[in-house]
């Protein structure tokens, strides 16, 4: 045998280690996974909130923009003894100064919209232009809103008082030109976005359609009382007006016919005064 082979020699060679004994390892089992976040959808819908906000931004802006347009036409007629009340029937100081106040608070309509509901403005407010048919449809409440408002105003003429602050505006005719664009052209858009594209769906989800329209059409009169000196007689036909402009968002779910029929009343409204004042050059009787 050879001595240097461990198969001859088999003390030599390597000691066997022993088996280790046969272990049993329990996996653990894995971690629970963590509770679901519970993540609140965001409400598309115009709400409350959205009618206090844009109320309060509202008169802030009146105020603000108020107090610049008066410091600056102040600093226009520097020198000069300036009377409130010339100035506060002043069509080219007044409305200006509307349209842009109007403009902020378009913007700010625009930007709540956005953070509160993640939604573009005239979405939220459900604007929905009208087809062709819907269209004329409008066009034709408008001319009957118009016809039922001369009746009522008949009717109650003798409680009407014989003078109203708003025809304090029609001085001379460039003023009455103004006013009757304006009347015609941004008034009602900008009425209807608020009170029909804020404050009637919010107040429907939480008074019901019927109550909503009441106190949508209460508002909407109460917003002109200033310019008819507050007389229940001049007003009631306002009030017929805004009840049939909400009943009208109601059923079509659309601003933009809301602001058609609104654009309808207030054009032959002043198309009347045109025609009965010569083209807004006899302004006695107005």
């Amino acid at each position: 045998m050879n001595p240097s082979d461990p198969i001859s020699e088999p003390e030599a060679s390597s000691p066997v280690e022993p088996a280790l004994p046969l272990q049993i390892i329990v996996a653990e089992p894995p971690p629970p996974p963590p509770p679901p976040v519970f993540i609140e959808p965001v409400k598309k819908e115009i709400d409350l909130v959205d009618v206090l906000l844009i109320s309060l931004i509202s008169v802030g802006s009146f105020v603000f923009v108020g107090v610049i347009a008066a410091i600056v036409y102040a600093s226009a007629h520097h020198g000069r003894q300036l009377d409130p009340k010339q100035i506060a029937t002043n069509v080219f100081f007044v409305l200006p100064t509307e349209f842009v106040s109007y403009m902020a608070i378009l913007g700010c309509m625009a930007i709540l919209v956005w953070i509160r509901h993640q939604t573009p403005l005239f979405q939220a407010i459900h604007w929905n232009m009208p087809n062709r048919n819907s269209a004329l449809r409008a066009l034709l409440i408008g001319v009957g809103v118009t016809f039922a408002s001369e009746i009522g105003q008949f009717a109650l003429n003798r409680w009407i008082p014989k003078t109203l602050p708003i025809t304090e505006l029609f001085k001379d005719r460039p003023s009455a030109l103004f006013l009757a664009a304006f009347a015609v052209l941004v008034a009602p858009f900008m009425e209807e976005i608020f009170f029909r594209g804020f404050l009637y769906p919010a107040l429907a989800r939480w008074t019901g359609p019927a109550v909503a329209v009441l106190i949508t059409a209460s508002a909407f009169t109460v917003i002109h009382g200033a310019q008819l000196g507050y007389s229940w007689a001049a007003l009631m036909p306002i009030f017929i007006v805004g009840a049939t402009l909400t009943v009208t968002r109601a059923i079509t779910k659309s601003v933009a016919t809301c602001v058609l029929i609104h654009m309808t009343y207030n054009f032959l409204l002043m198309a009347q005064a045109f025609v009965a004042t010569h083209g807004f050059r006899d302004l006695q009787g107005i």
